[in-house]
């Protein structure tokens, strides 16, 4: 996938105060969409909003586009 977080997206809700059984408890996000970012899967962008709510950032300070050109894809 071309997009990728750019911190450690548990890590930084952590280090703000959000621990997983916190998020689990205040149903900040359900285990889903946990398990997806521990896993480097992107999160939904309703995930995002709230994270960017939590940390105090921009989507742009989660998440990056990687260029993968090099590889062969079919042509839309």
């Amino acid at each position: 996938m071309a997009i990728k977080y750019k911190i450690d997206v548990l890590g930084a809700l952590k280090a703000a105060g959000y621990n997983s059984t916190r998020i689990r408890n205040e149903k900040i996000m359900g285990e889903s969409m946990l398990q997806k970012i521990r896993s480097g899967q992107v999160m939904s962008l309703a995930t995002l909003d709230k994270v960017c709510e939590l940390l105090n950032c921009q989507p742009g300070d989660v998440l990056e586009y990687v260029d993968i050109s090099d590889r062969d894809f079919p042509k839309i």
